[in-house]
């Protein structure tokens, strides 16, 4: 059985690190919190006191960090301290699930070629209780070997896996779909809120639009609107899912990819504008969905 290095053990990556747990895998787990640690390790994870101590004698080391600047130090190192290539054994595969610029995570794999270890970046899309269930979407960039390799833990977290291309490409096209997401997301709340602006009835008017022309994932399975879709976070004061301040990070990743592509993008840009002043309100640890409040009318 495959022997797994886990470092970031956040609303994501602990989750993720007990599927791996509970499919028998022997993991051993690193974060900066040790709250994180500690509930890993109650579940028969192995605990490090160092990332590098994590991983080095991994088959697997799978990384879920806030940033880009946090991935480049994991990896390459930072001042005097070894990065995980110094370390790690060279038929080791390296997966980075963190969503990230597409530069940072290009910048870790050549190293890694360099040095003849697989890289692969693998963001992932299905929020925290597609990370519990087993059923995430990883957007694989990376060798066809390692898309191969990673298939051994990558099928125990997830549902979908799909090779988007280089290292590199899988940050590009997770940072794609977030921002047709928050677009959708903003186009969602407006109409609804239209809709109720003129009387109408926002479950009746969500249940026409889903089989209508104006149909889409928000209205299938993330509807905005307080008390009209059961267990999603509209109808828990926002709570849970995937927070605004989160949002606007991935709207920004997209603008940068933007404008060094030269892509024309306004209907992101303008969804990033939206989701900034949100989260400058106050409502960053809200729920994305949260952004339906910028149209309601204040009672």
């Amino acid at each position: 059985m495959a022997t797994v290095a886990f470092i970031g053990l956040g609303n994501m990556g602990g989750p993720m690190a007990a599927n791996l747990i509970k499919a028998g895998m022997t993991v051993t787990v690193f974060d900066l919190v040790p709250a994180a640690v500690e509930a890993l390790t109650a579940q028969g994870a192995l605990s490090a006191k160092t990332a590098c101590g994590a991983a080095a004698s991994a088959d697997y080391v799978i990384s879920m960090l806030p940033a880009g600047k946090h991935v480049q130090a994991l990896y390459l190192g930072h001042g005097n301290s070894k990065g995980l290539l110094d370390i790690v054994p060279k038929n080791s595969v390296l997966i980075d699930c963190s969503t990230i610029d597409a530069d940072t995570a290009q910048l870790v794999g050549v190293k890694a070629a360099q040095m003849g270890i697989e890289f692969m970046d693998a963001p992932v899309s299905g929020g925290t209780a597609g990370a519990a269930a087993g059923t995430l979407t990883f957007i694989c960039g990376g060798s066809d070997t390692a898309y191969s390799k990673a298939q051994t833990v990558l099928t125990v977290m997830g549902a979908n896996i799909f090779h988007a291309g280089a290292v590199g490409a899988g940050q590009i096209a997770k940072i794609c779909n977030n921002m047709l997401l928050s677009v959708l997301m903003v186009g969602t709340s407006e109409s609804l809120q239209l809709g109720i602006d003129n009387g109408l009835d926002p479950k009746v008017l969500s249940d026409i639009m889903k089989v209508s022309s104006g149909g889409n994932w928000t209205l299938d399975k993330y509807n905005p609107c307080p008390d009209v879709m059961a267990a999603v976070p509209s109808s828990n004061q926002y709570q849970g899912g995937f927070m605004v301040d989160l949002m606007v990070k991935d709207l920004g990743l997209s603008q940068q990819a933007a404008l060094a592509s030269n892509s024309s993008t306004p209907m992101g840009a303008l969804a990033r504008s939206l989701y900034v002043n949100h989260a400058k309100q106050g409502h960053g640890r809200l729920d994305f969905s949260s952004i339906f409040e910028q149209f309601a009318k204040q009672k």
